[in-house]
């Protein structure tokens, strides 16, 4: 089972950390608290285990998932999904009524919820959801739910889920205290952390700007890494959008995310970097925790992360599981790399030669059908193959959704495919397909 898993989700094999917790998981009833570096799989690893021990024929919610923010629930239920062992997710948060929320809970019965502290509250306290019936009980990215003052939130959950008999609780660097309700004499203590800021994989660069203004050497740096994921960090959400609508100007598929922003457009832009649409995702720290997107070739820190913990998260969206990765630091006249950086850094050279903009390797184009007229996602592929002309290599990741649908199609396919595809019908259905805009 579990090799079958694994192969749906692309893995090879589990590494060090996973098969610690997944023994953990199986030999005994303990409370485990797992550290181990960004990118190293700490999803996986509570999230294989606890999902096999879940009973799937019941319809009884069996187990909750805490997070500190929408994208990491929601891209922990899309794990879930993608393991195919018919347990059911689904992710709770702010950004929409909970009335939406509870019509979802009791159409699709899930046995795993990933919420934040405060929307978990409000449904068990309307009722909405039985607390009384929760086995398993995970706190993702503890440190930072701590940080963001949620202890409060989390007691009074746990309170009401008097039936939990496992707790887990996972970060990447270890809290000033771990959380009262957790029993360090009876938890088994998982320590893979090491050094986390450094690693193998990761190559660390020094890029020197010439003037004040760094946009400049940004687009260079940009232009010679290709049309590979690159991840831009900046502090200020006001300096998020004058960068992304520069490098727009500019010719550069670019996206951008900050707390200031709709949750539909945040999930948008993830979307859209995460199946190759865009090529860049110009974004605060809020994109530096919980967003798994497997093939981030490079970070730059366009401004200096202010501290220690935010350079480990910002580094740890590249060089995930076993990839390589590099990082950049653009340093203004006078600047310096901060001091709490251990890492090796390197000089690098920008290329003087001309270079194009990198064009992105998929275009996401949006069909306006999906589950509400019974359109799955091998509807989407066949429709796109047999009417749009395309082959199944043409085609990346497909979503399909409440009302409409989603597909990443090869980027220098899409004008084809939309020409043969007008007019034309999806399971006997018109429907408007069209560029994601």
């Amino acid at each position: 089972m579990v090799q079958k898993i694994l192969k749906k989700l692309n893995i090879t094999q589990l590494n060090d950390m996973q098969m610690a917790a997944g023994k953990t998981f199986a030999d005994d009833l303990h409370d485990i608290v797992i550290l181990s570096p960004t990118g190293s799989g700490k999803t996986l690893a509570y999230l294989l285990p606890m999902a096999l021990s879940l009973d799937t024929t019941s319809e009884r919610l069996q187990a909750v998932v805490i997070v500190p923010g929408r994208e990491l629930a929601a891209q922990s239920a899309d794990v879930l999904a993608k393991m195919g062992i018919g347990a059911r997710g689904m992710g709770v948060y702010g950004g929409r009524t909970a009335m939406e929320e509870h019509r979802a809970i009791m159409k699709n019965k899930p046995h795993v919820l990933f919420a934040t502290p405060g929307r978990l509250n409000d449904h068990i306290d309307k009722g909405n959801i039985n607390p009384a019936t929760v086995r398993f009980l995970i706190i993702d990215e503890f440190d930072k739910c701590l940080q963001m003052g949620f202890l409060d939130e989390m007691k009074k959950a746990l309170r009401k889920m008097k039936g939990v008999r496992r707790r887990c609780l996972l970060s990447a660097t270890n809290a000033e205290e771990i959380p009262d309700f957790i029993n360090m004499k009876e938890t088994v203590l998982l320590d893979f952390s090491g050094d986390t800021q450094t690693s193998e994989r990761l190559v660390v660069n020094r890029v020197v700007c010439p003037e004040k203004d760094k946009l400049p050497t940004l687009c260079s740096l940009l232009k010679q890494m290709g049309n590979g994921g690159v991840i831009v960090f900046l502090n200020y959400r006001d300096a998020v959008e004058r960068t992304w609508k520069a490098l727009c100007d500019k010719g550069f598929v670019a996206v951008h995310m900050h707390g200031g922003m709709e949750q539909k457009e945040r999930e948008e832009a993830l979307y859209l970097f995460s199946n190759g649409s865009a090529t860049v995702l110009v974004a605060t720290d809020l994109a530096s925790r919980g967003l798994d997107v497997p093939d981030v070739k490079a970070i730059v820190h366009y401004h200096m992360p202010l501290g220690e913990q935010e350079y480990i998260h910002r580094v740890g969206r590249t060089a995930r599981w076993m990839n390589t990765g590099e990082a950049f630091f653009l340093l203004a006249p006078e600047e310096e790399i901060p001091e709490f950086i251990e890492a090796e850094v390197r000089d690098f050279q920008l290329n003087d030669t001309l270079q194009p903009v990198p064009v992105p390797q998929k275009t996401t184009v949006y069909i306006g059908k999906g589950k509400i007229n019974k359109i799955s996602k091998g509807d989407v592929l066949g429709f796109l193959c047999k009417k749009g002309g395309l082959s199944i290599d043409n085609i990346g990741r497909i979503d399909v959704y409440e009302r409409y649908a989603y597909a990443a199609v090869d980027h220098d396919k899409v004008d084809q495919m939309l020409r043969q595809l007008k007019g034309e019908k999806i399971k006997g259905l018109n429907t408007l397909v069209e560029r994601l805009k």
